[in-house]
């Protein structure tokens, strides 16, 4: 069995061959492939492709594709991982797989006695959570208990300008204050210089002051109490998007002058009707001209992983060590249960043992697995409407995740109250798309969901 850390299991098969052709053939003769051709030389290639990083042109370096596996690594580094939008992942679901048996990082702690105190509470945790899974709860709502040390295995494959944004805040951003992060940036930055030199070699130089955190020292705090938040709140949205929507959509099918079009904007049934036609249309590109700035209030981090999957969105996610260890979720299965007052003493010996850490001197890169997956987190989530489209066609189904499907079906009413004629054909897929995806497994509720969301 390999240790745990990130493995490149799949790379380029031309390795930096066509990176080199990229940088040679915007100023050279020739063809695709004869410039190609002429890009099997790996010492050239090498001094090429370091030269054309140098000259800030990393676009070249996007033809180089690397396939992880992550094996064994905590969910602190997968959720790290799955911030970067530009990479493609599989990960193993904790909604369907049994996590009793999965095990779980264990950070380098000096102090023995605190060591073993983890030990045990780690322990403790996993044990009440196979209690919870045997006493009827389903895994989705008891691993809400698991820890975030426990043990997260999953798939990646990025291109190679990622991987360098990847490597950079591993080692000199935001992941290099959690050793087992910096660790494994160590790990994949020895075998990416080994597979491709010239993007890699030279890593180090220029990267010292790379800063992906920004300073806020200089603003107030106040230690207030917490004031009661929505769940949902629409912080920004686009002004007059109906309207915005259907111009673009006349505009982008080259048939109508702007006469024709602002004529047509006059009449709201004109309008609804286009937009009936773009969010009928298999490429509704003028759905993206409207966009929102979401913001999702006190959602768990096991909650925050559904939201993190979807890629065209720009999702703003605090550190991990910043949340409040006092907040978290209670499912209804829990609470029903005869364990309940297990659960809510799980997260309170969790967070006692994390303020014992603290107060050890133990640095929060360490001490940040003294988290549990109930924990509550707020982010910011900024989608247009095109991507709240496939949002809501999933995140709405009866399929979905109880909590993402509960803040989805709050942020699409919230929607419809500000542009009811653009959301109003939103909702899950068989109401959005008058047929349910999901075959032998769907939940045969079309009717109620047409009556829902109608």
């Amino acid at each position: 069995m390999a240790e745990s850390g990130a493995y490149i299991i799949g790379f380029t098969d031309c390795g930096e061959s066509v990176c080199a052709a990229s940088g040679r053939i915007s100023t050279q003769q020739g063809t695709s492939l004869e410039i190609f051709e002429r890009s099997h030389d790996a010492e050239k290639n090498s001094k090429l492709i370091s030269k054309v990083i140098r000259s800030g042109h990393t676009s070249t370096i996007e033809h180089m594709l690397f396939n992880l596996a992550f094996e064994n690594v905590s969910v602190v580094v997968e959720q790290f991982m799955i911030e970067f939008r530009l990479a493609s992942f599989t990960v193993k679901s904790r909604r369907y797989v049994d996590f009793s048996n999965s095990g779980y990082y264990v950070p380098r702690l000096e102090n023995e006695e605190l060591r073993s105190k983890y030990i045990a509470h780690m322990d403790s945790l996993f044990s009440l959570y196979s209690e919870l899974c045997e006493n009827g709860v389903a895994k989705e709502d008891a691993r809400f208990v698991l820890p975030y040390c426990f043990f997260s295995n999953f798939f990646c494959s990025l291109n190679g300008r990622e991987m360098v944004n990847v490597l950079r805040a591993m080692l000199y951003g935001r992941g290099s204050s959690y050793p087992e992060i910096y660790n494994i940036g160590l790990s994949l930055l020895r075998d990416c210089k080994e597979k491709a030199p010239g993007v890699f070699e030279s890593f180090e130089a220029g990267n010292e002051k790379y800063k992906d955190i920004p300073d806020f020292s200089f603003v107030l705090q106040t230690q207030q109490e917490q004031q009661l938040k929505r769940d949902v709140e629409v912080l920004s949205a686009t002004s007059d998007c109906e309207k915005l929507v259907a111009k673009t959509a006349l505009i982008e099918s080259g048939c109508f002058s702007m006469c024709d079009i602002e004529n047509a904007l006059e009449s709201e049934e004109t309008v609804e009707k286009i937009l009936d036609s773009v969010f009928a249309s298999d490429r509704p590109r003028a759905l993206e001209s409207a966009v929102y700035t979401v913001r999702f209030n006190d959602i768990s981090l096991s909650t925050l992983t559904h939201l993190a999957r979807h890629r065209m969105q720009s999702l703003c996610v605090p550190q991990l060590d910043t949340c409040n260890r006092r907040s978290y979720i209670i499912p209804s299965t829990v609470k029903e249960s005869a364990l309940l007052e297990k659960y809510i003493f799980a997260f309170e010996k969790t967070a006692a043992l994390f303020e014992e850490l603290k107060s050890a001197g133990v640095p929060s890169g360490q001490s940040v697995y003294c988290l549990l997956s109930g924990n509550t987190i707020d982010v910011v989530s900024t989608m247009n409407a095109r991507e709240l489209k496939l949002f809501f066609a999933l995140r709405t189904c009866t399929r979905a995740q109880w909590e993402i499907r509960e803040k989805a079906t709050r942020l699409l009413f919230e929607l419809r109250k500000k542009s009811p004629l653009l959301f109003k054909n939103f909702g899950p897929s068989c109401f959005s798309m008058g047929k349910c995806p999901e075959g032998r497994l769907s939940c045969g509720k079309a009717m109620e969901m047409n009556e829902l969301f109608s």
